[in-house]
């Protein structure tokens, strides 16, 4: 039985590869571009909806002890307290517009006596990859507004050190409130909050994402294709192969196509033959 091809080795192998290529492409890659445009459009809207909302105080958006979700990310709110200079941390290997920087994390004391982590902003590298001298923050109570974030997670795990490299500063490769609070053995509430352009403490204020919807719902729909294309690609082929003479058929001689010159000498003959 012609059947019986499907039963090969290389056959095998082959339906293997593209099964589980498939397999793959609709359930694994397309699933997660799909997830990764779903987050994309929930962070655009709501960046939109930060854009022309009003700030709110912090209590009111973020009951206190809540973290920062989907839901609240991004949007604006008002927080007045004291910066706590001694306990600020830097989060190292940032880029920020294509360039190395680092971010500055201050933690801090609302006027209710919660512990927050402000993200002031980004300053440049020095020559040796250090950080450039950086304003303190004012003294006193401030009022900032800014914006909702969630913690970063750093899959290590590590906490911010300081060494003779980092000038004894203390450095994190996050920005992440549990890592500030370890370092500076504070209870400060999840999530973090980054200043805008103008506010009170702000360094360089770190630009807002773009609100494109980016190539991830192409790469799923290309995904899907792909995985399509490798199931009719096989099917062709075994149809190809049920047929005398398949493509993948060992049975039948494969026809060698004539050169050029043994063309022109057939021709040749033809014609003599013609002639006598």
């Amino acid at each position: 039985m012609r059947l019986r091809f499907l039963l090969r080795p290389g056959w095998l192998a082959l339906t293997a590869v593209v099964f589980t290529f498939a397999i793959c492409c609709f359930t694994l890659l397309s699933p997660w571009q799909f997830s990764r445009n779903a987050e994309r459009e929930q962070q655009n809207a709501a960046l939109e909806a930060s854009f022309t909302a009003a700030p709110v105080p912090l209590a009111q958006l973020l009951p206190a002890g809540s973290a920062p979700d989907r839901h609240t990310e991004w949007h604006l709110v008002t927080i007045t307290g004291r910066y706590l200079p001694d306990k600020e941390v830097v989060a190292r290997l940032r880029t920020v517009q294509g360039e190395g920087a680092f971010e500055v994390l201050t933690p801090m004391r609302t006027t209710d006596g919660t512990v927050v982590l402000v993200d002031r902003g980004y300053v440049r590298l020095d020559s040796k990859s250090g950080v450039l001298p950086y304003p303190p923050p004012p003294g006193g109570t401030v009022q900032v507004t800014a914006r909702v974030r969630s913690d970063e997670t750093d899959p290590k795990n590590r906490d911010a050190f300081a060494d003779a490299s980092t000038g004894g500063q203390l450095q994190s490769y996050v920005v992440d409130s549990r890592v500030v609070a370890r370092a500076g053995k504070l209870d400060i509430r999840p999530g973090y909050f980054q200043l805008d352009t103008g506010q009170p403490g702000v360094l360089a204020a770190l630009p807002l994402p773009q609100t494109d919807s980016g190539p991830f719902l192409s790469y799923a729909l290309q995904w899907i294709a792909f995985g399509a294309m490798a199931l009719l690609g096989w099917l062709y082929f075994t149809v190809r192969e049920l047929k005398p003479g398949g493509a993948l058929d060992g049975s039948a001689e494969p026809t060698r196509r004539k050169s050029v010159a043994e063309i022109l000498a057939e021709d040749e003959l033809a014609e003599s033959g013609h002639q006598n």
